[in-house]
């Protein structure tokens, strides 16, 4: 009898701590800094496909986008933040909130899907943003932009979704080299950045988007291959961008991997461990 309450009290015991262990993770992740994988190309080179890092939450405050989001669609689970503090929603407003500043690196909540999406804040609350010849344009005046050589990568699937890079060269055949047009970009703050270019498209001309107050206006540095605020989220991109649905901001990418899972030690990237994002 005692030796099976014993056992009893220790499966009790273990699931205790399982329990505490996630209310601990959960807490941690919801209040200082959570993970976040590099799904796609949007924001090559500064950021690559397989690159991990850690979102700091407490750089803008807390709004119901703070809360995590825990979808598995093998196990059937959907539990959307909307879900765990959508009490929180609708005011936009933050706790303790702080806005970005212009070229921040923002992992953000999109406003009709809720998938998280990172790009780069370009527009703040009442600017004028318009893009013309590719050219960034804010309240009338070009931002400054300084060819800086090109981005070479290899023409090959990339990442656990096997996306394959666009290439400016035109058509690549597998394991050729996949070349960009590489450019410096400096915003009215100094903040300067790598950016990326393919070709001439729709969106390198658009018209001039007016940021309204407590919004925030995106893009993508690989700006031929980026759904960001220069379309409008009901045909498919991302518009303006709430105040309440930034998440945090992106510092430091921790590692990379060029493989389809981060455990492939041998195909990470070992020139970008612990690498600021700029």
């Amino acid at each position: 009898m005692a030796a099976t309450e014993q056992k009893s009290g220790g499966i009790v015991e273990t699931i205790k701590t399982v329990v505490y262990a996630l209310v601990i993770a959960g807490v941690f992740r919801s209040l200082f800094f959570q993970p976040f994988w590099i799904p796609s190309g949007s924001m090559k080179d500064t950021l690559l496909i397989g690159d991990f890092l850690f979102v700091n939450k407490m750089a803008y405050g807390y709004s119901y986008a703070s809360c995590p989001s825990v979808i598995m669609p093998r196990f059937g689970i959907n539990i959307d933040a909307a879900n765990i503090c959508g009490w929180a929603d609708g005011d936009n407003t933050r706790l303790f909130g702080s806005e970005p500043e212009r070229g921040d690196v923002v992992v953000f909540r999109h406003p009709g899907t809720g998938t998280d999406f990172i790009k780069r804040v370009i527009g703040l609350p009442g600017d004028k943003v318009q893009v013309r010849d590719g050219v960034v344009i804010i309240n009338g005046t070009p931002v400054s932009v300084e060819p800086d050589g090109q981005f070479v990568e290899t023409y090959d699937a990339q990442g656990p979704q096997r996306l394959t890079p666009r290439c400016e060269n035109a058509a690549v055949g597998r394991g050729g080299d996949c070349l960009k047009s590489k450019y410096i970009e400096t915003l009215p703050n100094g903040v300067s950045h790598s950016i990326l270019n393919i070709g001439n498209q729709s969106s390198d001309n658009t018209d001039v988007y007016t940021v309204p107050l407590g919004h925030f206006f995106f893009m993508g540095d690989n700006r031929d291959n980026s759904s960001d605020s220069r379309v409008r989220s009901i045909v498919g991109g991302v518009g303006f961008v709430p105040f309440e649905n930034l998440i945090g901001r992106a510092d430091r990418i921790m590692f990379s991997s060029a493989g389809t899972s981060m455990l492939y030690f041998w195909t990470w990237r070992s020139d970008r461990f612990f690498k600021a994002v700029q």
